[in-house]
């Protein structure tokens, strides 16, 4: 099956992969991106046959440009959403565009009759404000957003996928909904604009990071990610369905250990040690930034992927390659100040 696919957030770093794969399998994409300025950019980063990639200006909180970007698509991929590095002022920096932008998206879908919508939703949306420890989730799990440290960027997530199922509930018709949920995204680049998850790694290299906090969060390789839409944009019979899009929950200190490792000289700044708890609420004290990393100390929080694996036929590379293909790229593109 082939047909015209609209993906948004055409200049992110999954929509990049996806893309791939579907002008591979022969389909015709549109894209969003903000602004068409970026296009011959964009293009040039996703070395795609471009007699099959269209590109159109649309965001995620105004309605220009969405109705001419989803003309002739059957199939939308609904990857837009705000993911910054530092943490917003409030959460509805993060909350209202993440909302805002699926709700749209949808009514433009059943307006055109689109037959399947996939969301790119997030274990954010699943693991989160359920106390400490160690835990397993499914599909069935949600975060509690009633727990005040849930973060915005979780709370985000977690919003715009319970507004999109119950928009569907109450004025979807037709369309097949189905929402991926991917823990944290390694893997090689396409361009310089990679996702905040990256930063993980770019950080570890540079040394900015000393030590390594007892946090963690499941892994996966983007190319894996864009598989695992590419599935759901396309097998049958997938009403309703959420796929948990995770590999194994490393911590910190075991990444760093991955990176150093395997990257002798190269990984020379890379944390040995792993940073107090106590430390870190101290530190948290006077970075903002950090104050999120504090409610997680300690935590698993696991991601089971089996449902994917069982119903779609999705596999997934083992968690080092992801990583230290990112490593690789960020060495050869010269991201890491070493």
């Amino acid at each position: 099956m082939v047909g015209a696919a609209l993906v948004t957030g055409g200049s992110g770093y999954i929509a990049g992969f996806l893309i791939r794969q579907l002008v591979a399998e022969g389909w015709t994409v549109h894209a969003t991106i903000r602004s068409l300025a970026r296009e011959s950019e964009v293009r040039g980063s996703l070395s795609v046959d471009n007699d099959r990639l269209k590109f159109f200006a649309a965001d995620l909180e105004h309605d220009a440009g969405w109705a001419e970007a989803i003309v002739d698509c059957t199939h939308v991929a609904h990857v837009a959403s705000p993911f910054p590095l530092g943490v917003p002022k409030h959460p509805d920096e993060l909350v209202v565009p993440a909302r805002e932008g699926v709700l749209r998206a949808l009514r433009f879908a059943r307006a055109a009759g689109v037959k399947r919508f996939v969301l790119t939703s997030s274990m954010a949306a699943i693991a989160y404000g359920h106390g400490k420890g160690v835990r397993m989730n499914n599909e069935a799990d949600w975060t509690n957003l009633d727990d005040p440290d849930v973060m915005p960027y979780v709370r985000s997530k977690t919003v715009a996928e319970r507004a999109a199922r119950d928009w569907m509930a109450a004025e979807g018709g037709d369309i097949e909904f189905v929402s991926v949920n991917p823990a944290a995204v390694f893997g090689p680049l396409i361009s310089d604009d990679f996702s905040t998850s990256i930063e993980v790694v770019k950080q570890l290299l540079e040394g900015k990071v000393p030590m390594c906090p007892d946090v963690g969060f499941g892994i996966v390789d983007v190319r894996d990610v864009a598989d695992l839409h590419y599935r759901a944009l396309t097998a049958p019979d997938l009403r309703d369905e959420r796929f948990i899009c995770s590999g194994p929950f490393l911590k910190m200190i075991d990444v760093a250990e991955i990176l150093r490792t395997n990257l002798g000289d190269r990984a020379r700044k890379v944390p040995t040690r792993r940073m107090p708890d106590w430390l870190l609420r101290a530190l948290a004290i006077f970075r903002p930034e950090l104050r999120q990393l504090v409610a997680e100390l300690g935590n698993v929080r696991g991601g089971d992927s089996r449902h994917a694996m069982q119903r779609l036929g999705w596999s997934m590379r083992p968690p080092e390659e992801a990583i230290l293909a990112t490593a690789h790229c960020l060495f050869e593109r010269g991201l890491v100040k070493v």
